[in-house]
């Protein structure tokens, strides 16, 4: 209602002053003839001064006079005309001040109804916050969003990874024990593009370590959430990404998905100060700076931050790879000369270091190479697979490292 009170008294106000300057619009001076009329007078009045002193003579003045005489009668219809023809009738101008008042303020409000929102009640800044609050409480989980998307299509890969991955799924409903399993599990399908089924998998290697689960195991989780739901931001997956802000409370992904989040749910004042934030507090190479520096300026001007300038983020090489120990063919192989037993548990405890860090932090093409040619060695084939279409997914854009690691798969044997 005070919206409506406040338009209305700004749309009076302004007809009012339309209307006063359109009926005041004759001049009080007259036309501009009504100038030269004067200056004829006092040219008369001059003449008779003159003569009286006796600067002109008496002829003279008489002549003057009437040559001045007959300009001023000349000037005279002049101005009657144009007096005539400048004034207009009252009701003429009324009738047009009626028709602009009509016009401003049935015109104005009229195209407030078709562009405006004129049933939206007032959103005091209070009440705004409430009801984002609302929102982010009442917002749709993960299996109701992933129902609505469509399904999606798996990328391209071999089809022999494929076939190896749907034995790894088998495997692990077999052995749901099996941690090192269910991590592969978990990659393979995040590298077909099967996030609801990455996710789930997910969930289960946190299980299995329970109080062991790294910040990053619940960072992975929302990650993957947060694909498989096309980008939204679930309560399921903020509940994952609060676990990882527990353990590691400067953890970049959770930040950066915790300001997606808020973001989505009508406070992007509070996105852009975590967003702001974090972007200032990383390295210029970490993988959120992108997505942030690619919408923080829009951020900022839905959060009334409309002078906010980009900081300068000073330039770093990139981090060169680690060259964690690792199980080279050979260290397998040689393996052999030992007992069963002995080989078994020497073959498995490096297999696994490595495939564990791989899984949790990366590393190098070789690093990558040297696990699939072990696990070939080991003749776990299955998980060979996985990890190469893994590494094929993580090297896709380095054609070096792809030949690098198909070759590890050759001799593996999975080529």
């Amino acid at each position: 209602m005070v919206f409506w009170i406040l338009t209305g008294a700004l749309a009076l106000a302004l007809v009012a002053l339309l209307v006063v300057s359109l009926l005041r619009g004759t001049r009080e001076t007259g036309p501009a003839e009504s100038f030269d009329l004067q200056v004829y007078r006092d040219q008369l009045k001059e003449i008779d001064r003159d003569t009286a002193r006796g600067v002109i003579a008496q002829d003279e003045a008489e002549r003057l006079r009437v040559e001045i005489s007959r300009r001023l009668l000349a000037a005279d219809a002049k101005a009657q005309a144009a007096t005539s023809a400048e004034t207009q009738p009252r009701s003429t101008g009324m009738a047009i001040a009626a028709l602009m008042a009509v016009c401003v303020l049935g015109g104005s409000f009229g195209l407030y109804t078709q562009l405006g929102a004129p049933n939206l009640p007032d959103l005091p800044l209070e009440t705004r916050i409430a009801n984002a609050a609302e929102a982010r409480d009442n917002r749709p989980g993960q299996a109701e969003v992933e129902a609505r998307l469509p399904v999606s299509v798996s990328p391209d890969a071999p089809v022999e990874y494929v076939e190896l991955v749907t034995k790894l799924r088998k495997a692990v409903v077999e052995r749901p024990d099996d941690l090192q399993g269910h991590i592969l599990l978990t990659r393979s399908e995040a590298a077909l593009g099967n996030y609801a089924a990455a996710w789930k998998a997910q969930e289960k290697v946190i299980a299995l370590r329970g109080d062991q689960a790294h910040a990053k195991d619940y960072t992975d989780l929302a990650d993957m959430m947060i694909l498989s739901a096309n980008g939204y931001v679930s309560p399921e997956a903020q509940d994952a990404l609060e676990m990882a802000l527990s353990l590691d409370g400067q953890n970049g992904v959770a930040r950066y998905y915790g300001g997606l989040m808020m973001a989505q749910t009508g406070r992007p004042d509070v996105a852009f100060r975590l967003w702001d934030s974090l972007l200032r507090d990383s390295p210029p190479d970490a993988p959120w700076v992108p997505p942030i520096r690619d919408q923080i300026e829009d951020m900022a001007y839905l959060a009334g931050q409309s002078r906010y300038q980009l900081p300068d983020l000073p330039t770093s090489p990139a981090p060169a790879s680690p060259q964690a120990p690792g199980p080279s063919g050979d260290d397998v192989a040689a393996a052999a000369e030992l007992t069963p037993e002995e080989r078994m548990q020497m073959i498995q405890g490096m297999v696994s270091q490595l495939s564990e860090r791989l899984a949790e932090e990366g590393g190098s093409a070789e690093e990558w190479a040297r696990l699939i040619n072990a696990l070939g060695v080991l003749g776990e084939t299955e998980r060979a697979a996985a990890i190469w279409g893994e590494a094929q997914s993580v090297f896709a854009q380095n054609a070096e490292s792809i030949a690098l690691i198909n070759a590890a798969a050759q001799r593996a044997g999975l080529k």
